[in-house]
């Protein structure tokens, strides 16, 4: 299974449209080649190069099997793209962009992950229970990295 965005190559910068010091929309991906027996996907951004430890800063599940991509700009509501979210570590729903302290370079990790199950989860779960609810279930994975340095 592949992941990619359009708005930044995998281990390249993310621009800072998609962050704290623009407009904080999430950037648009895509995925191919998932398995054939996929029931949902989920989708967890985070940064391992928090200060405090990894920062989540998208949480995505139960997205149909039939999805391929999520656009620029998904809304920041408990349902969207035929998805549910979950919550941030900023506390909210949805994506939160990259916001790194200044001056520091941070790896923004966007995994996918093919399930052959719904999780069925309420909206605003965390990554550790989207996570807990998915094991055993994950078919594949794939993930696309970004960049990230605030001035």
């Amino acid at each position: 299974m592949k992941i990619e965005s359009s708005a930044f190559a995998n281990g390249q910068g993310i621009p800072q449209k998609y962050t704290c010091q623009g407009t904080d929309v999430s950037p648009a991906l895509k995925w191919s080649e998932a398995p054939q027996n996929v029931k949902t996907f989920a989708l967890i951004a985070d940064d391992p190069d928090a200060p405090i430890g990894t920062w989540v800063h998208w949480v995505v599940y139960d997205l149909p099997a039939n999805a391929h991509d999520l656009p620029e700009g998904v809304a920041k509501t408990d349902h969207a793209n035929g998805g549910t979210q979950g919550i941030n570590d900023f506390k909210k729903i949805g994506y939160g962009g990259p916001c790194p302290p200044p001056g520091k370079t941070h790896r923004y990790f966007f995994k996918l992950y093919a399930l052959d199950t719904a999780l069925g989860l309420r909206p605003g779960a965390t990554k550790q229970q989207v996570e807990q609810a998915m094991k055993g279930h994950i078919l594949a994975q794939a993930e696309v990295m970004g960049t990230y340095q605030r001035r």
